[in-house]
């Protein structure tokens, strides 16, 4: 339990560090020398590195037809239907961020727009480190779908079976994804941005995942060889700030859900009460005796933090300098706190908002930014599976308009090739003949 307020401000920002950014460099070259070997020998690589990391030894990456068939059987229908409400949810809050195709006359005879396109072709990677998630699978498949991404594939690791998650395969066909290869980690990171004999190039990697999932993507979004990531999302994190009027097992049980995602996820309360912030650790405590990822969450509290604070403007204040992946807000009147919060990839509020909704079902996207990078990034949304694309057109008179200006901007700068392409055609008009 530390007093945020006694703290230094060094004192300060270790506290807020994130666990997985321990020895961040050799971490990095470790994912590079990966990268390098599934470049050069593709496929091969990728199954070696299967069988080393995942204990795996496959024949091949893909998933076959007859493995497509036998995941449909091996959900009750009350796992389908529930996995189809959440892909409706999901599909819903998407289809309302699709934008229309914006037009303005800037000045008489000159017309600017931008037009939405598809990118080609998208990787979606879908972790089972230490649990399945088709959840993930649900977070980049429909928004995919819905921007009409042509070419989607999906990269999941194998099980102890060398069978890719039954759910995961469902989701993948009802969203419209029938290539899927059975490859995690950085390797299928590699795997999707460079392409191999069997897994197509993509032009954009999406999904959450490991430190070393976000290290490939970050390190082949820096090649131009490589492919575009969504943005860095590693290892999951909760903050969860609360008052006197919090209920300490509502608390406790959502630092919880995320520190059961890994030993290096984080959980973070941020209270203006000690009598709450005693009871959640007696809650916490108590809950972790009855979960079945009892070792996981007990690694994963080790890097858990408590923070005293003396405001609510304070215990915001200290929210927007951590930038959660995700923030719960378990305060009175929560709404009222909205626009105190700046820097968060998802906001929870109330105390009948778990985490867990937004994770499963809510219909927001739970691939979200870590590691601070909320200070700059988005969740994934529709728009990260398109293009942007400008279009402007003139006519002879808003040439005859515009075009001084450019010319004189040109001159400015000292590049008079970009003032001649202007007058060129200003002498033609003055001069038709």
């Amino acid at each position: 339990m530390l007093d945020w307020s006694a703290l230094s401000a060094d004192q300060r920002q270790a506290a807020l560090r994130r666990p997985a950014q321990a020895d961040a460099e050799g971490l990095h070259r470790r994912v590079s020398e990966i990268i390098k070997d599934v470049r050069s020998r593709g496929d091969q690589a990728v199954l070696e590195l299967t069988e080393r990391f995942d204990g795996v030894k496959l024949p091949s990456l893909e998933v076959s037809a007859a493995e497509f068939a036998a995941a449909e059987t091996a959900l009750s229908t009350e796992q389908r239907a529930a996995l189809e409400r959440a892909i409706a949810n999901v599909r819903r809050f998407h289809e309302a961020q699709l934008g229309s195709t914006l037009r303005v006359e800037t000045s008489p005879g000159v017309v600017c727009e931008r037009h939405f396109r598809a990118i080609d072709a998208v990787g979606l990677y879908v972790p089972a480190g230490v649990a399945p998630l088709p959840s993930a699978a649900i977070m980049s498949a429909v928004p995919a779908s819905i921007a009409g991404c042509p070419t989607r594939i999906m990269c999941t690791p194998p099980r102890k079976d060398g069978t890719a998650d039954p759910a995961v395969l469902v989701v993948a066909k009802l969203c419209g994804v029938d290539r899927v290869f059975k490859a995690g980690g950085a390797q299928a990171i590699a795997a999707m941005a460079y392409g191999t004999q069997s897994v197509p190039k993509v032009d954009k990697v999406f999904g959450p995942g490991s430190a070393w999932v976000t290290a490939a993507k970050i390190l082949a979004a820096n090649d131009p060889e490589g492919a575009a990531l969504d943005l860095p999302a590693g290892p999951s994190e909760v903050l969860v700030i609360a008052d006197e009027r919090a209920n300490a097992e509502f608390v406790a049980a959502d630092l919880l859900a995320q520190a059961e995602h890994s030993a290096d996820a984080q959980a973070i309360l941020v209270t203006t009460s000690r009598a709450l912030a005693e009871a959640a650790i007696e809650q916490l405590e108590a809950q972790m005796r009855r979960l079945g990822r009892e070792s996981t969450l007990r690694e994963s509290i080790d890097h858990a933090r408590l923070f005293l604070v003396d405001s609510l403007p304070c215990a915001f204040e200290l929210s927007n300098a951590y930038a959660p992946e995700h923030l719960i807000v378990q305060v009175g009147n929560a709404r009222d706190w909205l626009p105190s919060i700046r820097n968060a990839g998802s906001v929870f509020l109330g105390a009948w908002t778990p985490e867990t909704m937004g994770d499963y079902c809510s219909g927001t996207n739970h691939v979200l930014p870590t590691y601070g990078f909320a200070r700059a990034y988005s969740g994934l949304s529709l728009v990260d599976f398109q293009k942007r694309m400008t279009v402007q057109e003139l006519t002879a008179e808003g040439l005859r308009d515009l075009g001084p200006t450019a010319v004189t901007i040109a001159g400015l700068e000292g590049l008079d090739a970009h003032a001649n392409a202007v007058q060129v055609r200003l002498r033609q008009l003055s001069n038709p003949s």
